[in-house]
């Protein structure tokens, strides 16, 4: 631990949560790239100067499901992502895969 007993996220976390690889510590992980997601399409929707609702009409979705996803409350299927990411917003979605 460094000066005045401050702690590295990462520290915070394997004390918290454990080392990655055990169950607590994934679940948090997997938590965090779903909330990740949800806030990444937000503030790409926005910069696009879109509402919920004109984003869940260019993919033909619901303004509730847009808001569901940005807010962590609704896992979304890759392929949706991919719709709304391409057809509704313009973009491109890149993935990749860390080992």
């Amino acid at each position: 631990m460094g000066k005045h007993n401050l702690l590295t996220l990462e520290e915070f976390k394997v004390r918290r949560y454990g080392k990655k690889g055990t169950k607590k510590r994934d679940l948090l992980e997997e938590g965090y790239e779903r909330f990740k997601i949800g806030v990444l399409l937000q503030e790409a929707r926005r910069e696009k100067g879109l509402t919920q609702e004109a984003l869940a009409e260019k993919v033909g979705t619901t303004k509730s499901y847009i808001s569901k996803i940005e807010n962590d409350i609704k896992e979304v299927r890759l392929s949706t992502l991919q719709r709304i990411v391409e057809f509704g917003l313009g973009g491109q979605l890149h993935l990749s895969i860390e080992l």
